[in-house]
């Protein structure tokens, strides 16, 4: 099978902070470096790190072949990115020396994608094949609803968290990634718990915790304890989880197995500087000792 991501493109610069600066507050940084990035990418990245084949679907600007070029040296199909008269995303992440972040974030060619260039694309998707979004991206409705209908396995990663947003491409989701927070909001918007929403598949990311998992079908759910390790900085970790989830469910492996080598990826990218470049491949998350 394969994975189809409509996902964003970003170049991320990276600042290193003493501390999150606050509302008026300006911060002398002690380094910089610039990193491929956004939700959409870090994913592609790391499903196509843990063994998968990866279409991504997006768009840069004409000052982004940089960025094609790395994703296409990371082992992802980049047929399928435009280059749109719209700047690059832009992320300006500032990293605290416990690794907690702060990012501001300029969309760009990222929400300038048209539905009708995603339905030309997925024309060559088969049935069977995964669909992921994230909200960084234009066109989410219309994706999912024709992932639906062409029998693709449609994949949400509810962050940036937007509750209607969620709301919007909930008939059409199999699989649905989120965090306790994004949960808990998208339970005050919905009147729905995780175990309650119209989704098969629904992980709950509980950062240094873990992970929750609910087979809605079943009415099963099971926790995964995250790997205790020394954390440098949190940037891409979650992407890196969902990237190896997906790539999880695309090489047919069962669930718990799945979510276990993914919680092995974010450990891994926890302890590193940096977004999709940095990123652990397959055999690196297999040979890890925590």
């Amino acid at each position: 099978m394969a994975i189809w991501n409509l996902g964003s493109i970003n170049a991320d610069m990276v600042y290193a902070v003493p501390h999150l600066p606050g509302p008026g507050e300006t911060l002398a940084a002690s380094g910089m470096e610039r990193f491929l990035g956004g939700k959409g990418a870090n994913m592609s990245v790391a499903a196509a790190r843990a063994g998968s084949h990866v279409h991504h679907i997006g768009a840069v600007g004409p000052d982004g072949r940089w960025a094609i070029d790395r994703l296409t040296e990371y082992g992802v199909d980049t047929r399928h990115i435009a280059t749109l008269d719209a700047p690059t995303g832009h992320a300006i992440i500032a990293v605290e020396p416990g690794g907690e972040n702060l990012i501001v974030l300029l969309p760009g060619a990222n929400r300038a994608i048209s539905p009708e260039r995603v339905a030309s694309v997925l024309a060559d998707a088969a049935p069977g094949d995964l669909l992921v979004m994230q909200n960084e991206t234009s066109a989410q409705v219309e994706a999912a609803r024709l992932g639906r209908e062409r029998g693709l396995t449609v994949c949400y990663a509810a962050a940036p968290f937007d509750a209607q947003a969620v709301r919007d491409v909930l008939p059409w989701l199999d699989f649905l990634i989120l965090n306790a927070v994004e949960a808990e909001q998208l339970q005050q918007a919905t009147g729905l718990s995780p175990d309650q929403l119209p989704v098969q598949h629904v992980i709950v990311t509980l950062g240094s915790k873990g992970a929750r998992y609910f087979d809605t079908n079943q009415g099963k759910t099971a926790e995964y304890p995250a790997h205790k390790v020394k954390a440098v900085d949190t940037t891409g970790a979650g992407d890196t989880f969902t990237g190896y989830v997906l790539s999880g469910m695309d090489r047919g492996l069962p669930m718990p197995q799945a979510i276990t080598q993914a919680t092995r990826a974010a450990a891994l990218m926890v302890m590193r500087h940096g977004t999709a470049d940095v990123i652990p491949d397959l055999k690196e998350v297999l040979e890890a000792r925590f």
